[in-house]
């Protein structure tokens, strides 16, 4: 199961090498998104300041929905897919493996360019380091939950939509928790650790039930 499972994270990453434009995408969505903020609301440090974790999360979730739509789509177009239902290693460990993929490449990212990108928002570095603490744990949630709607919306017309309406309230409480949990990075981590400890609670409760209900939800869809 394990040599399944590197296998297939390194056939996505091997894919995703020579589709550079469909990772740089998620990429530089983030980056545009966080750099052309400040220009309309205003350079006051203050404002800034105060805006700046909730801007740096509703940067990285949108980033991170821009890419879900072709975790499976491609994999389903070509045959791929059907391939992986048949084989015998267990669905559940190679939905795992294309989720770890899929977060390697559009997560993992923006948890190295956050410290950098924070900086035009004047944070300190308590919060700079709280924000990426924050992205590193909640960005996998995001992937995991992701991967449930990617997987019920496969095949259907007009389905980046639908995913969208799908994923963006289970999306709500982890923006609230990350984006507190910079806020709260002023204070110290003792002030940010209740809100790390939540994310870490929701990324554990999705990386125990999210691959189980994608890999039913693929099932169905490829029925």
């Amino acid at each position: 199961m394990f040599e399944a499972f590197v296998c297939l994270v390194q056939r996505d990453l091997t894919i995703a090498a020579r589709r550079q434009s469909d990772v740089l995408t998620a990429l530089l969505f983030f980056i545009i998104v966080i750099s052309l903020f400040p220009l309309g609301v205003g350079t006051e440090r203050q404002v800034l300041t105060k805006l700046g974790p909730g801007v740096i999360w509703v940067a990285a979730l949108l980033s991170s929905m821009l890419a879900l739509e072709h975790l499976f789509v491609n994999d389903h177009a070509d045959g791929t897919l059907e391939q992986i239902l048949l084989t015998p290693q267990p669905l559940l460990i190679l939905v795992l493996a294309k989720i770890t993929a899929h977060w390697l490449l559009t997560g993992l990212p923006l948890v190295l360019i956050v410290p950098i990108v924070g900086l035009q928002y004047g944070l300190p570095a308590q919060a700079l380091g709280i924000a990426v603490i924050s992205i590193a744990i909640g960005s996998p949630v995001l992937s995991l939950v992701g991967a449930i709607g990617a997987a019920l919306t496969l095949g259907l017309r007009g389905g980046g939509v639908l995913l969208s309406l799908l994923v963006l309230p289970l999306y709500i409480p982890i923006l609230i928790y990350g984006a507190g949990a910079i806020s709260a990075g002023f204070f110290g981590m003792d002030a940010a650790s209740p809100y790390l400890t939540l994310l870490g609670a929701f990324l554990l409760l999705a990386l125990v039930l999210a691959p189980l209900a994608t890999a039913a939800a693929l099932r169905i869809s490829m029925e």
